[in-house]
Protein backbone atom coordinates (compact mmCIF):
# COMPACT_ATOMS: atom_id res chain seq x y z
CA UNK A 1 0.00 0.00 0.00
CA UNK A 2 1.48 3.54 -0.92
CA UNK A 3 2.95 5.52 1.89
CA UNK A 4 0.32 8.45 0.31
CA UNK A 5 -2.73 6.68 1.22
CA UNK A 6 -4.73 8.20 3.40
CA UNK A 7 -5.65 6.08 6.14
CA UNK A 8 -4.82 6.15 9.89
CA UNK A 9 -1.57 4.12 9.96
CA UNK A 10 0.12 7.15 7.45
CA UNK A 11 -1.19 9.60 9.33
CA UNK A 12 -0.08 8.77 12.70
CA UNK A 13 3.24 8.66 11.04
CA UNK A 14 3.28 12.53 10.78
CA UNK A 15 3.45 12.99 14.45
CA UNK A 16 1.13 14.91 16.89
CA UNK A 17 2.06 18.52 16.29
CA UNK A 18 1.81 18.32 12.64
CA UNK A 19 -1.55 16.39 13.04
CA UNK A 20 -2.79 19.01 15.68
CA UNK A 21 -2.26 21.74 12.88
CA UNK A 22 -3.79 19.73 10.29
CA UNK A 23 -7.09 19.67 12.82
CA UNK A 24 -7.09 22.94 13.72
CA UNK A 25 -6.42 24.38 10.13
CA UNK A 26 -9.42 22.07 9.28
CA UNK A 27 -12.15 23.05 11.47
CA UNK A 28 -11.86 26.36 10.73
CA UNK A 29 -15.21 27.93 9.20
CA UNK A 30 -17.18 24.69 10.50
CA UNK A 31 -18.75 24.63 13.92
CA UNK A 32 -19.65 21.47 13.62
CA UNK A 33 -16.18 20.03 13.47
CA UNK A 34 -15.09 22.84 16.21
CA UNK A 35 -17.96 21.08 18.52
CA UNK A 36 -16.54 17.74 17.55
CA UNK A 37 -12.89 19.00 18.07
CA UNK A 38 -14.12 20.74 21.60
CA UNK A 39 -15.78 17.14 22.34
CA UNK A 40 -12.66 14.97 21.63
CA UNK A 41 -10.41 17.30 24.10
CA UNK A 42 -13.48 17.13 26.85
CA UNK A 43 -13.32 12.58 26.63
CA UNK A 44 -9.32 12.94 27.23
CA UNK A 45 -10.34 15.05 30.72
CA UNK A 46 -13.02 12.36 31.83
CA UNK A 47 -16.66 11.05 31.24
CA UNK A 48 -17.60 14.03 33.73
CA UNK A 49 -16.41 16.92 31.36
CA UNK A 50 -18.05 15.11 28.55
CA UNK A 51 -21.45 14.69 30.16
CA UNK A 52 -21.10 18.74 31.29
CA UNK A 53 -20.56 19.58 27.72
CA UNK A 54 -22.81 17.34 26.26
CA UNK A 55 -25.76 18.72 28.73
CA UNK A 56 -24.57 22.74 27.26
CA UNK A 57 -25.37 21.38 23.55
CA UNK A 58 -28.45 19.91 24.52
CA UNK A 59 -29.63 23.22 26.07
CA UNK A 60 -28.27 25.15 23.29
CA UNK A 61 -30.02 22.92 20.87
CA UNK A 62 -33.81 23.77 22.99
CA UNK A 63 -32.81 27.29 22.97
CA UNK A 64 -32.07 27.65 19.09
CA UNK A 65 -35.25 28.82 17.34
CA UNK A 66 -33.76 29.24 13.80
CA UNK A 67 -35.47 27.49 10.82
CA UNK A 68 -32.98 24.20 9.40
CA UNK A 69 -33.77 23.58 5.22
CA UNK A 70 -33.30 20.68 4.10
CA UNK A 71 -29.10 21.73 2.87
CA UNK A 72 -28.41 22.49 6.47
CA UNK A 73 -30.65 18.97 8.05
CA UNK A 74 -27.94 16.67 6.97
CA UNK A 75 -25.19 18.70 8.85
CA UNK A 76 -27.86 18.71 11.80
CA UNK A 77 -28.41 14.78 11.91
CA UNK A 78 -24.38 14.59 11.66
CA UNK A 79 -23.70 16.41 14.40
CA UNK A 80 -26.54 14.65 16.48
CA UNK A 81 -25.12 11.41 15.93
CA UNK A 82 -21.66 12.63 16.80
CA UNK A 83 -23.57 13.53 20.39
CA UNK A 84 -25.21 9.86 20.29
CA UNK A 85 -21.59 8.46 19.82
CA UNK A 86 -20.14 10.56 22.41
CA UNK A 87 -22.01 9.00 25.03
CA UNK A 88 -22.26 5.56 23.61
CA UNK A 89 -18.15 5.83 23.51
CA UNK A 90 -16.97 8.09 26.22
CA UNK A 91 -19.71 7.69 28.89
CA UNK A 92 -21.97 4.51 28.54
CA UNK A 93 -18.84 1.87 28.97
CA UNK A 94 -17.79 3.09 32.78
CA UNK A 95 -20.79 5.35 33.37
CA UNK A 96 -24.27 3.15 32.49
CA UNK A 97 -26.51 5.28 34.63
CA UNK A 98 -25.62 8.72 33.30
CA UNK A 99 -25.25 7.79 29.71
CA UNK A 100 -29.16 6.79 30.48
CA UNK A 101 -29.77 10.34 31.80
CA UNK A 102 -27.85 11.70 29.35
CA UNK A 103 -29.82 9.56 26.21
CA UNK A 104 -32.85 10.42 28.14
CA UNK A 105 -32.20 14.27 27.32
CA UNK A 106 -31.60 14.11 24.18
CA UNK A 107 -34.60 11.62 23.54
CA UNK A 108 -36.68 15.14 24.88
CA UNK A 109 -34.60 17.38 22.51
CA UNK A 110 -37.24 16.01 19.50
CA UNK A 111 -40.03 18.48 20.09
CA UNK A 112 -37.27 21.78 19.74
CA UNK A 113 -35.43 20.11 17.22
CA UNK A 114 -38.71 18.78 14.61
CA UNK A 115 -40.20 22.64 15.08
CA UNK A 116 -37.49 23.78 12.91
CA UNK A 117 -37.16 21.40 10.41
CA UNK A 118 -39.16 19.44 7.57
CA UNK A 119 -38.14 15.56 8.91
CA UNK A 120 -39.97 14.17 6.00
CA UNK A 121 -37.45 11.97 4.72
CA UNK A 122 -37.01 10.64 8.65
CA UNK A 123 -33.33 11.42 9.06
CA UNK A 124 -34.07 13.10 12.70
CA UNK A 125 -36.02 10.21 13.70
CA UNK A 126 -34.13 7.81 12.81
CA UNK A 127 -31.01 9.31 15.06
CA UNK A 128 -34.13 8.77 17.89
CA UNK A 129 -34.28 5.39 17.18
CA UNK A 130 -30.41 4.79 17.47
CA UNK A 131 -30.66 6.75 21.07
CA UNK A 132 -33.56 4.46 22.13
CA UNK A 133 -30.95 1.31 20.87
CA UNK A 134 -28.45 2.65 23.03
CA UNK A 135 -30.91 2.62 25.65
CA UNK A 136 -31.45 -0.80 25.16
CA UNK A 137 -27.67 -1.67 25.19
CA UNK A 138 -27.58 -0.09 28.60
CA UNK A 139 -30.63 -1.43 30.39
CA UNK A 140 -29.29 -4.33 31.98
CA UNK A 141 -26.67 -2.41 33.92
CA UNK A 142 -28.71 0.12 35.31
CA UNK A 143 -29.64 0.35 38.46
CA UNK A 144 -33.07 1.88 39.39
CA UNK A 145 -36.30 1.99 40.77
CA UNK A 146 -38.47 0.30 38.61
CA UNK A 147 -41.59 1.81 39.42
CA UNK A 148 -39.91 5.31 39.48
CA UNK A 149 -38.77 4.18 36.21
CA UNK A 150 -42.47 2.78 34.76
CA UNK A 151 -43.60 6.45 36.09
CA UNK A 152 -41.03 8.37 33.90
CA UNK A 153 -41.87 6.19 31.08
CA UNK A 154 -45.75 6.54 30.95
CA UNK A 155 -45.45 10.56 31.36
CA UNK A 156 -42.61 10.46 28.31
CA UNK A 157 -44.78 8.16 25.92
CA UNK A 158 -48.10 9.84 26.78
CA UNK A 159 -45.97 13.67 25.47
CA UNK A 160 -44.37 12.08 22.82
CA UNK A 161 -46.05 13.91 20.19
CA UNK A 162 -43.18 13.35 17.68
CA UNK A 163 -42.50 8.92 18.56
CA UNK A 164 -39.29 9.54 19.44
CA UNK A 165 -39.96 7.36 22.55
CA UNK A 166 -41.00 4.35 20.75
CA UNK A 167 -39.52 1.06 21.44
CA UNK A 168 -38.85 2.60 25.53
CA UNK A 169 -40.77 0.01 27.07
CA UNK A 170 -38.55 -3.00 25.23
CA UNK A 171 -35.52 -0.82 25.77
CA UNK A 172 -35.77 -0.88 29.95
CA UNK A 173 -37.98 -4.33 30.05
CA UNK A 174 -35.07 -5.58 31.69
CA UNK A 175 -33.91 -2.85 34.27
CA UNK A 176 -37.98 -2.31 34.65
CA UNK A 177 -38.04 -6.14 35.99
CA UNK A 178 -42.17 -7.82 36.67
CA UNK A 179 -42.51 -4.95 39.42
CA UNK A 180 -41.70 -2.00 37.15
CA UNK A 181 -43.75 -3.70 34.11
CA UNK A 182 -46.92 -4.44 35.96
CA UNK A 183 -47.18 -0.91 37.71
CA UNK A 184 -46.29 0.63 34.64
CA UNK A 185 -49.59 -1.43 33.10
CA UNK A 186 -51.64 -0.50 36.41
CA UNK A 187 -50.51 3.28 36.05
CA UNK A 188 -51.45 3.38 32.28
CA UNK A 189 -54.95 2.24 32.48
CA UNK A 190 -55.33 4.23 35.32
CA UNK A 191 -54.20 6.88 33.44
CA UNK A 192 -56.20 6.02 30.63
CA UNK A 193 -59.39 5.95 32.79
CA UNK A 194 -59.10 9.00 34.57
CA UNK A 195 -61.14 12.27 32.98
CA UNK A 196 -59.22 14.76 30.60
CA UNK A 197 -57.88 17.35 32.81
CA UNK A 198 -57.84 21.06 32.30
CA UNK A 199 -54.36 21.12 30.56
CA UNK A 200 -55.47 18.33 28.25
CA UNK A 201 -58.69 19.66 27.22
CA UNK A 202 -57.20 23.06 26.16
CA UNK A 203 -54.10 21.44 24.32
CA UNK A 204 -56.89 20.03 21.84
CA UNK A 205 -59.15 22.65 22.38
CA UNK A 206 -55.65 25.08 21.01
CA UNK A 207 -55.85 23.18 17.69
CA UNK A 208 -59.07 23.99 17.09
CA UNK A 209 -61.20 20.93 18.37
CA UNK A 210 -62.96 22.91 20.90
CA UNK A 211 -66.47 20.74 20.21
CA UNK A 212 -64.95 17.64 20.44
CA UNK A 213 -62.08 18.01 22.77
CA UNK A 214 -62.80 15.44 25.49
CA UNK A 215 -63.78 12.89 22.97
CA UNK A 216 -60.32 13.56 21.25
CA UNK A 217 -58.64 13.17 24.95
CA UNK A 218 -59.85 10.21 25.09
CA UNK A 219 -59.27 8.74 22.17
CA UNK A 220 -55.98 9.54 22.40
CA UNK A 221 -55.76 8.15 25.33
CA UNK A 222 -56.97 4.62 24.36
CA UNK A 223 -54.53 4.52 21.49
CA UNK A 224 -51.53 5.26 23.71
CA UNK A 225 -53.04 3.04 26.64
CA UNK A 226 -52.93 0.15 23.40
CA UNK A 227 -49.47 0.63 22.58
CA UNK A 228 -48.33 0.51 25.96
CA UNK A 229 -49.46 -2.55 26.95
CA UNK A 230 -49.20 -4.48 23.98
CA UNK A 231 -45.63 -3.81 24.99
CA UNK A 232 -45.80 -4.83 28.33
CA UNK A 233 -47.54 -8.21 27.26
CA UNK A 234 -44.84 -8.75 24.93
CA UNK A 235 -42.11 -7.76 27.54
CA UNK A 236 -44.06 -10.69 30.19
CA UNK A 237 -44.32 -12.84 27.51
CA UNK A 238 -48.25 -12.51 27.77
CA UNK A 239 -49.65 -13.33 24.05
CA UNK A 240 -53.21 -13.32 25.06
CA UNK A 241 -52.59 -9.52 26.74
CA UNK A 242 -50.82 -8.51 23.17
CA UNK A 243 -53.41 -9.75 21.29
CA UNK A 244 -56.73 -8.25 23.23
CA UNK A 245 -55.47 -4.63 21.70
CA UNK A 246 -56.81 -6.33 18.59
CA UNK A 247 -60.38 -6.50 17.26
CA UNK A 248 -61.15 -9.97 15.62
CA UNK A 249 -61.69 -7.40 12.28
CA UNK A 250 -57.90 -6.10 13.32
CA UNK A 251 -56.33 -9.55 13.43
CA UNK A 252 -57.03 -10.22 10.22
CA UNK A 253 -55.15 -7.42 9.08
CA UNK A 254 -52.15 -8.31 6.69
CA UNK A 255 -49.85 -5.59 8.78
CA UNK A 256 -50.86 -7.03 12.47
CA UNK A 257 -51.85 -11.13 11.46
CA UNK A 258 -47.68 -12.04 10.97
CA UNK A 259 -46.54 -10.39 14.01
CA UNK A 260 -49.52 -11.99 16.37
CA UNK A 261 -48.76 -15.02 14.74
CA UNK A 262 -45.06 -15.18 15.63
CA UNK A 263 -45.75 -14.43 18.70
CA UNK A 264 -47.96 -17.26 18.93
CA UNK A 265 -45.35 -19.23 17.01
CA UNK A 266 -42.61 -18.74 19.70
CA UNK A 267 -45.29 -19.49 22.73
CA UNK A 268 -45.14 -22.91 21.26
CA UNK A 269 -49.13 -22.35 20.24
CA UNK A 270 -48.59 -23.22 16.36
CA UNK A 271 -52.59 -23.86 15.91
CA UNK A 272 -53.41 -20.62 16.86
CA UNK A 273 -50.82 -18.94 14.82
CA UNK A 274 -51.93 -21.13 11.83
CA UNK A 275 -55.92 -19.45 12.72
CA UNK A 276 -54.53 -15.92 12.77
CA UNK A 277 -52.54 -15.97 9.85
CA UNK A 278 -54.97 -18.55 7.21
CA UNK A 279 -57.87 -16.00 8.69
CA UNK A 280 -55.85 -13.27 7.00
CA UNK A 281 -55.23 -14.83 4.00
CA UNK A 282 -58.74 -15.25 3.46
CA UNK A 283 -59.75 -11.89 4.33
CA UNK A 284 -57.25 -11.00 1.39
CA UNK A 285 -58.39 -13.49 -0.85
CA UNK A 286 -59.20 -12.03 -4.16
CA UNK A 287 -57.34 -8.74 -3.72
CA UNK A 288 -55.63 -7.20 -6.06
CA UNK A 289 -52.86 -6.01 -4.37
CA UNK A 290 -51.49 -7.62 -1.03
CA UNK A 291 -48.98 -5.41 0.08
CA UNK A 292 -48.48 -6.81 2.72
CA UNK A 293 -48.06 -10.74 1.41
CA UNK A 294 -44.30 -11.37 2.12
CA UNK A 295 -44.65 -11.25 5.52
CA UNK A 296 -47.91 -12.88 5.95
CA UNK A 297 -46.86 -15.92 3.49
CA UNK A 298 -43.44 -16.28 5.32
CA UNK A 299 -45.41 -16.93 8.97
CA UNK A 300 -47.79 -18.96 6.97
CA UNK A 301 -45.10 -21.29 5.76
CA UNK A 302 -43.87 -21.29 8.89
CA UNK A 303 -46.97 -22.99 10.24
CA UNK A 304 -47.06 -25.31 7.23
CA UNK A 305 -43.11 -26.71 8.49
CA UNK A 306 -43.77 -27.02 12.11
CA UNK A 307 -47.30 -28.89 11.39
CA UNK A 308 -45.12 -31.01 9.48
CA UNK A 309 -47.79 -30.37 6.10
CA UNK A 310 -44.89 -30.78 3.73
CA UNK A 311 -47.06 -31.15 0.48
CA UNK A 312 -49.08 -28.14 1.43
CA UNK A 313 -46.09 -26.30 1.94
CA UNK A 314 -44.73 -27.32 -1.54
CA UNK A 315 -48.09 -26.63 -3.17
CA UNK A 316 -47.74 -22.73 -1.49
CA UNK A 317 -44.36 -22.44 -2.16
CA UNK A 318 -44.81 -22.94 -6.18
CA UNK A 319 -48.00 -20.87 -5.83
CA UNK A 320 -45.94 -18.32 -4.77
CA UNK A 321 -43.36 -18.70 -7.13
CA UNK A 322 -45.31 -18.66 -10.30
CA UNK A 323 -47.71 -15.76 -8.84
CA UNK A 324 -44.75 -13.25 -8.08
CA UNK A 325 -40.90 -14.85 -9.11
CA UNK A 326 -40.13 -15.16 -6.00
CA UNK A 327 -36.61 -16.61 -5.63
CA UNK A 328 -36.53 -17.39 -1.89
CA UNK A 329 -39.60 -19.66 -2.41
CA UNK A 330 -38.33 -20.85 -5.19
CA UNK A 331 -35.07 -22.15 -2.84
CA UNK A 332 -37.28 -23.35 -0.59
CA UNK A 333 -39.04 -25.39 -2.96
CA UNK A 334 -36.48 -26.82 -4.49
CA UNK A 335 -34.76 -27.67 -1.26
CA UNK A 336 -38.12 -29.90 0.06
CA UNK A 337 -37.45 -31.92 -3.16
CA UNK A 338 -35.39 -35.44 -3.70
CA UNK A 339 -31.94 -35.06 -5.70
CA UNK A 340 -32.47 -34.68 -8.88
CA UNK A 341 -36.08 -34.41 -9.05
CA UNK A 342 -35.01 -30.72 -7.58
CA UNK A 343 -32.73 -30.45 -11.08
CA UNK A 344 -35.76 -31.04 -13.18
CA UNK A 345 -38.21 -28.58 -11.13
CA UNK A 346 -35.41 -25.75 -11.10
CA UNK A 347 -35.63 -26.41 -15.05
CA UNK A 348 -39.16 -26.15 -15.17
CA UNK A 349 -39.67 -22.76 -12.98
CA UNK A 350 -36.53 -20.76 -15.22
CA UNK A 351 -38.55 -21.68 -18.37
CA UNK A 352 -41.33 -20.49 -16.67
CA UNK A 353 -39.59 -17.47 -15.42
CA UNK A 354 -39.00 -16.38 -19.00
CA UNK A 355 -42.60 -15.92 -19.97
CA UNK A 356 -44.04 -14.06 -16.75
CA UNK A 357 -45.54 -10.55 -18.12
CA UNK A 358 -43.75 -8.58 -16.03
CA UNK A 359 -40.49 -8.18 -17.82
CA UNK A 360 -38.61 -5.99 -15.43
CA UNK A 361 -39.41 -8.88 -12.56
CA UNK A 362 -38.37 -11.72 -15.22
CA UNK A 363 -34.84 -9.62 -15.87
CA UNK A 364 -34.27 -8.82 -11.74
CA UNK A 365 -35.17 -12.73 -11.06
CA UNK A 366 -33.05 -14.17 -13.75
CA UNK A 367 -29.96 -12.22 -13.45
CA UNK A 368 -29.96 -12.42 -9.44
CA UNK A 369 -30.88 -16.35 -9.53
CA UNK A 370 -28.16 -16.29 -11.64
CA UNK A 371 -29.21 -17.58 -15.30
CA UNK A 372 -27.37 -15.14 -17.36
CA UNK A 373 -27.97 -16.78 -20.92
CA UNK A 374 -31.91 -16.90 -20.26
CA UNK A 375 -32.51 -13.50 -19.07
CA UNK A 376 -29.91 -12.48 -22.38
CA UNK A 377 -32.37 -14.36 -24.61
CA UNK A 378 -35.68 -12.72 -22.78
CA UNK A 379 -34.23 -9.35 -23.33
CA UNK A 380 -33.47 -10.00 -27.37
CA UNK A 381 -36.42 -11.76 -27.65
CA UNK A 382 -38.45 -8.68 -25.54
CA UNK A 383 -36.57 -5.70 -26.51
CA UNK A 384 -39.73 -3.91 -27.34
CA UNK A 385 -41.39 -4.34 -23.60
CA UNK A 386 -38.21 -2.91 -21.74
CA UNK A 387 -39.24 -0.27 -19.75
CA UNK A 388 -36.37 2.52 -19.86
CA UNK A 389 -37.52 4.14 -17.09
CA UNK A 390 -36.70 1.59 -14.72
CA UNK A 391 -33.20 2.31 -14.70
CA UNK A 392 -32.17 0.97 -11.49
CA UNK A 393 -33.18 -2.62 -12.05
CA UNK A 394 -32.11 -2.04 -16.26
CA UNK A 395 -28.60 -0.44 -15.14
CA UNK A 396 -27.92 -3.51 -12.62
CA UNK A 397 -29.02 -6.03 -15.05
CA UNK A 398 -26.64 -4.88 -18.45
CA UNK A 399 -23.69 -4.51 -15.74
CA UNK A 400 -24.26 -8.40 -14.98
CA UNK A 401 -24.73 -9.19 -18.16
CA UNK A 402 -22.19 -7.22 -20.16
CA UNK A 403 -19.36 -9.63 -19.64
CA UNK A 404 -21.12 -12.66 -21.25
CA UNK A 405 -23.62 -11.03 -22.90
CA UNK A 406 -22.53 -7.70 -24.34
CA UNK A 407 -25.29 -7.46 -27.24
CA UNK A 408 -28.38 -8.04 -24.25
CA UNK A 409 -26.15 -5.40 -22.21
CA UNK A 410 -26.48 -2.76 -24.96
CA UNK A 411 -29.89 -3.84 -26.11
CA UNK A 412 -30.69 -3.00 -22.22
CA UNK A 413 -28.69 0.61 -22.10
CA UNK A 414 -30.53 1.37 -25.97
CA UNK A 415 -33.67 1.50 -24.10
CA UNK A 416 -32.98 4.22 -21.20
CA UNK A 417 -30.97 6.55 -24.00
CA UNK A 418 -34.50 6.14 -26.01
CA UNK A 419 -36.17 6.88 -23.14
CA UNK A 420 -34.35 9.97 -21.31
CA UNK A 421 -34.43 11.82 -25.08
CA UNK A 422 -37.96 10.76 -25.86
CA UNK A 423 -39.28 12.19 -22.83
CA UNK A 424 -36.67 15.05 -22.90
CA UNK A 425 -35.56 14.24 -19.37
CA UNK A 426 -32.47 16.62 -19.13
CA UNK A 427 -31.46 16.18 -15.72
CA UNK A 428 -30.72 12.43 -16.93
CA UNK A 429 -28.87 13.08 -20.34
CA UNK A 430 -25.80 12.99 -18.09
CA UNK A 431 -26.38 9.22 -17.38
CA UNK A 432 -27.52 8.72 -21.36
CA UNK A 433 -24.54 9.80 -22.08
CA UNK A 434 -22.75 7.46 -19.85
CA UNK A 435 -24.60 4.60 -21.18
CA UNK A 436 -24.39 5.67 -25.21
CA UNK A 437 -20.37 5.39 -24.19
CA UNK A 438 -20.98 1.88 -22.46
CA UNK A 439 -22.82 0.38 -25.68
CA UNK A 440 -19.69 1.95 -27.62
CA UNK A 441 -17.65 -0.20 -25.34
CA UNK A 442 -20.01 -3.16 -26.04
CA UNK A 443 -19.51 -2.81 -29.68
CA UNK A 444 -16.22 -4.52 -30.33
CA UNK A 445 -17.55 -7.45 -28.33
CA UNK A 446 -20.62 -7.87 -30.67
CA UNK A 447 -20.00 -10.46 -33.59
CA UNK A 448 -23.63 -10.17 -34.70
CA UNK A 449 -25.95 -7.27 -34.08
CA UNK A 450 -28.80 -9.52 -36.49
CA UNK A 451 -31.98 -7.70 -36.36
CA UNK A 452 -30.65 -4.98 -34.53
CA UNK A 453 -29.28 -1.81 -35.63
CA UNK A 454 -25.16 -1.27 -35.16
CA UNK A 455 -23.76 1.13 -32.94
CA UNK A 456 -23.23 3.26 -35.66
CA UNK A 457 -26.85 3.32 -37.17
CA UNK A 458 -28.60 3.35 -33.80
CA UNK A 459 -26.60 6.83 -33.21
CA UNK A 460 -26.81 8.14 -36.61
CA UNK A 461 -30.82 7.97 -35.79
CA UNK A 462 -30.42 9.23 -32.64
CA UNK A 463 -29.04 12.37 -34.00
CA UNK A 464 -31.77 12.31 -36.61
CA UNK A 465 -34.47 12.54 -34.24
CA UNK A 466 -32.95 14.11 -31.35
CA UNK A 467 -30.65 16.42 -33.09
CA UNK A 468 -32.26 19.49 -30.99
CA UNK A 469 -31.23 17.68 -27.38
CA UNK A 470 -28.01 19.77 -27.66
CA UNK A 471 -27.46 19.58 -24.02
CA UNK A 472 -27.15 15.79 -24.07
CA UNK A 473 -24.87 16.02 -27.62
CA UNK A 474 -23.00 18.46 -25.78
CA UNK A 475 -22.10 15.97 -23.07
CA UNK A 476 -21.59 12.98 -25.56
CA UNK A 477 -19.23 14.57 -27.85
CA UNK A 478 -17.19 16.51 -25.12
Amino acid sequence: MSRKTLNKANLEKLGAEQLAALVMELVQGSAALQRRARMELSAAQGAADVAADLRKRFAALRRATSFVNWRKQREMVKDLGSLLAMIETAIAPDDAPEAFELLWSFLQLTPAIQHRTDDSNGAISDVMRQAVQIIASISPRLSVDPRTLAERILDAVADAGYGEFDGIIPATAEALGADGLEHLRQITNGWADSPPSADELEQYRSFGFSSDAEKSVRRNKDITRSVILADVADAQGDVDAYMARYSAEQLTFGTIAPGVARRLLAAGRVDDAFDVVRGAMAAEQGAAFRLFRQDLDEVYEECLEKLGRGNDLKAHLWDRFTQTLSAPSLRKYLKLLPDFDDLEAEEKALTFAQTYPHLGAVLGFLVDWPSHDRAARVVLARADDLDGNAFDRLTAAADALEAGHPLAAAVIRRAMVRDTLDGAKSKRYRHAARHLAECQSCDAAIDDYGDFPTHTQFVADLRQKHARKFGFWQVVDR
